[in-house]
C-alpha cells in the first residue's frame, strides 16, 4: 500500500500529541463513515485506508507505552471491525463519532 501521508510518516507525526494523533484518526474515520452514508465505497475505502495508516503510525510510535499502545490497537480493531468484519462489537455511527470527537476537542484546548 502506498504511503498517503509521507510528511507525517517521515516523522511529523511523532511531533503530535495522543490527543492530536487520535482526533486526527478521527476525521479520516469521520470521512470514512460521511462517504459509506453517502454510498461510495471508492472513498470510504481510500478515507480508511489514510486512517488505519494513520494508526499504524501512532502504534509505532515510541513515547507511547504499553497503556496507551493498547488503546490505539483496541481503537483499530473496533474500526475494523466497524467497516470490514460485520461490525460483531456492535459499534455505532454515533459512538464513533463520540470517541473520537473528545480527543479533537482535547487536542484543541
Amino acid at each position: 500500500m502506498q504511503t498517503q501521508h509521507q510528511n507525517l510518516a517521515n516523522g511529523k507525526w511523532a511531533t503530535f500529541t495522543l490527543a492530536e494523533q487520535l482526533g486526527n484518526i478521527g476525521s479520516e474515520v469521520g470521512r470514512a463513515i460521511n462517504w459509506q452514508e453517502k454510498g461510495n465505497k471508492e472513498q470510504t475505502q481510500k478515507a480508511l485506508e489514510r486512517g488505519l495508516e494513520l494508526f499504524d503510525l501512532s502504534l509505532d510510535d515510541k513515547r507511547w507505552k504499553y497503556s496507551k499502545l493498547k488503546e490505539i490497537a483496541r481503537a483499530r480493531e473496533v474500526v475494523c471491525d466497524y467497516f470490514y468484519n460485520g461490525n460483531d462489537y456492535n459499534t455505532t455511527v454515533k459512538f464513533l463519532n463520540s470517541y473520537f470527537l473528545q480527543f479533537g476537542i482535547l487536542a484543541r484546548s
